[in-house]
């Protein structure tokens, strides 16, 4: 297998690093090089901290999308579990990986709170100004018009996820 960059994308808490974190069991268990990037834990090793700022979004976004392109083009199938709420980010990534797979995670907004461990949404709705940027609450989330899978949270999405990324 060539290469790929699969970018999961949905609102904060949606799912995203559950659903790429099986999808790579299943794809590392079918003996496919497989790497997850995910978006928070990337940012927690970038020097300066990327910012949530537009500025920081973009510059933070295509740094991720170069970092995933780079490791697809070694052969590795790569995960990539970041909200990138703008469509454009999404575009810009893939137009650097050698092949891209755009996952919607559609899970609503009601659900993506409850689930919220880090209170994102609370403090966003308190008015707390480190969460006003916060996609889908302080800051515009543009889903994908027309995602290579769409994820409902069924417990079959991996499989379907992993065959479609083999």
């Amino acid at each position: 297998m060539s290469g790929r960059v699969v970018w999961l994308t949905g609102l904060p808490s949606s799912g995203k690093t559950t659903l790429a974190e099986a999808t790579a069991a299943i794809t590392r268990a079918r003996g496919v090089a497989t790497v997850v990037l995910d978006g928070d834990a990337v940012r927690e090793v970038l020097r300066p901290p990327a910012t949530y700022d537009e500025g920081g979004r973009d510059a933070f976004y295509a740094t991720l999308a170069g970092l995933a392109a780079l490791l697809a083009r070694q052969g590795l199938l790569v995960l990539v579990p970041a909200t990138a709420n703008r469509a454009a980010f999404r575009e810009r990534a893939r137009s650097l990986a050698p092949a891209f797979v755009e996952v919607f995670v559609a899970t609503p907004r009601q659900t993506c709170e409850a689930r919220d461990t880090k209170g994102l949404y609370a403090r966003a709705r308190s008015g707390d100004a480190s969460a006003a940027s916060l996609p889908g609450a302080g800051t515009e989330y543009e889903p994908p018009a027309h995602p290579d899978f769409v994820a409902h949270g069924a417990p079959t999405d991996a499989e379907s996820l992993a065959h479609l990324c083999l």
